[in-house]
């Protein structure tokens, strides 16, 4: 299951705000993004309970379609987030 398949689901909603996207279900946030115009991530989270359903990288296309920039991290503090880095490089 992926994002956009949720995004259709009639329990769950992506909302778009300056420079983040946010998607939850009635009962909680599953993840979100915070970005800026130069397609730079600030900051991506996912809720530990949806994680391996491909939402981080769902959101980050959501982020690459709406910039139309390349994606660049912060250096990531965790190993989840070196890990997310490394399959995202894989889309150039």
């Amino acid at each position: 299951m992926n994002l956009m398949n949720l995004i259709d689901s009639p329990k769950s909603v992506l909302d778009e705000t300056d420079g983040v996207f946010t998607f939850k279900n009635k009962n909680t946030t599953l993840g979100f993004v915070r970005f800026n115009n130069l397609g730079e991530v600030e900051y991506i989270f996912v809720n530990p309970l949806f994680r391996k359903k491909k939402l981080a990288k769902n959101l980050l296309k959501l982020v690459r379609e709406k910039t139309q920039k390349k994606i660049v991290f912060q250096k990531p503090i965790s190993p989840l987030g070196s890990k997310l880095l490394k399959s995202i490089e894989k889309w150039d």
